[in-house]
């Protein structure tokens, strides 16, 4: 038996919902790096360049292209690293809870039928 072929370049209903909820993550980090709350020197640019780039591959994701899949992966993969870290160091549930969203949404982008849709 032969399996049906992916359509390649069809969006997810997935693949929407993790970069609604990205881009909003990464909205709301841009809005706290320019109140300064993460200080003003070399910590504010560098979360500012993490969300640009982020940002470039949540609109390479929406367009399914591959790069735009690999920037998001990897910023789902960092980013529940850095939440599992403050959670570590807090004891926040908010740490940990977001973090488990970002490993649920990793996992769901490594899956075969994601990747088979890409461009």
């Amino acid at each position: 038996m032969t399996q049906p072929t992916q359509p390649k370049g069809q969006l997810l209903p997935g693949i929407a919902g993790i970069c609604i909820f990205m881009l909003v993550l990464t909205l709301l980090n841009v809005f706290g790096a320019l109140s300064n709350a993460f200080g003003t020197g070399r910590g504010k640019y560098g979360i500012l360049a993490l969300c640009s780039l982020l940002v470039i591959g949540i609109f390479g994701l929406l367009r399914m292209r591959r790069w735009g899949w690999a920037l998001v992966l990897a910023g789902c993969l960092l980013l529940s690293f850095g939440d599992f870290h403050f959670f570590k160091l807090a004891h926040s549930l908010f740490f940990l809870i977001r973090g488990f969203f970002m490993l649920l949404f990793f996992l769901y982008l490594v899956r075969s039928e994601v990747r088979d849709r890409l461009v």
